[in-house]
């Protein structure tokens, strides 16, 4: 198979995301495509990447939840990947004329300009360079770093780059043949990733794969069943005739504004786990599964949910309630062990972003404020008076 995708960062959540939905192209859509990893930062290779290495690239992914009420776990193997490199070695892949999409997990800090330094966008930089040098076609950026318009946010950061690089800036120079380039044949897509993706398993579950297997896979990574993928493309660019993931029967939406789904994210998912997070503490939980489980929090939960959030959320009525039904069976996963003190960090900025818009967009519907939302608000404060 042919190295179709070119993908800046090694972590467990891109290869149970985005690898396995290469897998499915694969197996499903004749995609017939290969990812090549690339590490993004460090002189030598992670262990991690030197066991997938040496695994040729093949490792497994065990999906494991509740769908329907019922406990599921499926374990596949994933033989999409071709293997990871360095990014000193970038170049090499710029020139294959297979090439069509890079796909990144750099982490919110990844998508940054800062003037002289070798960053992720400035390595996308390198990328284009020696790709438009060779006469080859643009590529398509499909970026999942959980910031707001991050294919914009890349754009604009590699644009930045090359106008270091401008000393008198003119279309006919080198820069700006390669700004040309850039603008008109290359795509950034903007996105939202949705999938809570654990990592390694236990020690017990990783015993009973390793008999299940037949092999000890020290790079299978576990991750939920659910998953959602939404990409904002260009008017009039159909990428799912180039990237078939909706034939694969992948759970895809194209739109030309991203905003709706992000908001929807947003608030019932994140914003309902800043407010219950203080909550769920005080009673002695650990773990989100353990709130939802507890029949008293849980109607907590979902008066936050159907009776609060439920009404600031722009989007039709069905819609709304099978995704925040999803977001409540995803909470009760019990394999997920989705630690509450790890939802905890840094909660007064993330309430500002998550919760606040629905206090304010609440009360202008009602005239008053959310009682649900405002008790978890103040165990928070309780907690930062102490």
């Amino acid at each position: 198979m042919e190295t179709k995708i070119l993908q800046f960062g090694e972590g467990n959540f891109l290869r149970c995301f985005i690898d396995w939905m290469v897998q499915k192209m694969n197996d499903k859509a004749g995609f017939d495509g290969q990812v090549q990893i690339i590490q993004p930062i460090g002189d030598e290779l992670c262990v991690p990447s030197q066991i997938l290495n040496a695994r040729g690239g093949k490792y497994h992914t065990c999906l494991r939840g509740i769908i329907g009420g019922k406990t599921v776990e499926e374990i596949e193997e994933i033989s999409s990947v071709k293997g990871v490199d360095l990014a000193a070695n970038l170049e090499k892949y710029a020139t294959l004329p297979s090439l069509r999409f890079v796909v990144s997990n750099t982490t919110e800090a990844g998508i940054q300009y800062v003037k002289g330094e070798n960053t992720f966008p400035a390595k996308v930089l390198r990328l284009l360079k020696a790709r438009h040098a060779a006469g080859l076609p643009g590529l398509v950026f499909i970026p999942c770093e959980l910031i707001e318009h991050n294919g914009d946010n890349l754009k604009a950061c590699v644009l930045k780059h090359l106008c270091d690089e401008e000393t008198v800036p003119s279309p006919l120079s080198a820069t700006g043949a390669l700004r040309a380039y850039i603008e008109n044949e290359c795509v950034f897509c903007s996105t939202l990733v949705d999938r809570i993706v654990a990592g390694r398993p236990d020690p017990e579950s990783a015993a009973r794969y390793e008999k299940q297997l037949g092999e000890r896979d020290e790079v299978l990574v576990c991750g939920e069943p659910f998953h959602f993928f939404v990409i904002e493309t260009p008017a009039g660019f159909d990428l799912e005739r180039e990237l078939p993931l909706r034939k694969a029967g992948v759970n895809v939406v194209y739109t030309p504004d991203i905003q709706p789904y992000r908001t929807r994210k947003v608030r019932f998912l994140n914003a309902t786990h800043t407010t219950m997070v203080y909550l769920g503490l005080e009673k002695g939980f650990t773990e989100v599964a353990q709130c939802i489980a507890d029949p008293e929090f849980n109607a907590f939960v979902r008066q936050v949910v159907f009776d609060e959030i439920f009404p600031t959320v722009d989007l039709p009525d069905a819609e709304k309630k099978e995704y925040a039904e999803s977001v409540l069976e995803r909470f009760a996963n019990p394999f997920a062990h989705h630690q509450l003190k790890s939802i905890a960090l840094n909660t007064i900025a993330k309430w500002k972003t998550r919760c606040l818009p629905v206090v304010c967009d609440y009360y202008k519907l009602n005239g008053k404020l959310p009682d649900a939302m405002m008790k978890g608000y103040e165990a928070i404060a309780r907690h930062y008076d102490h």
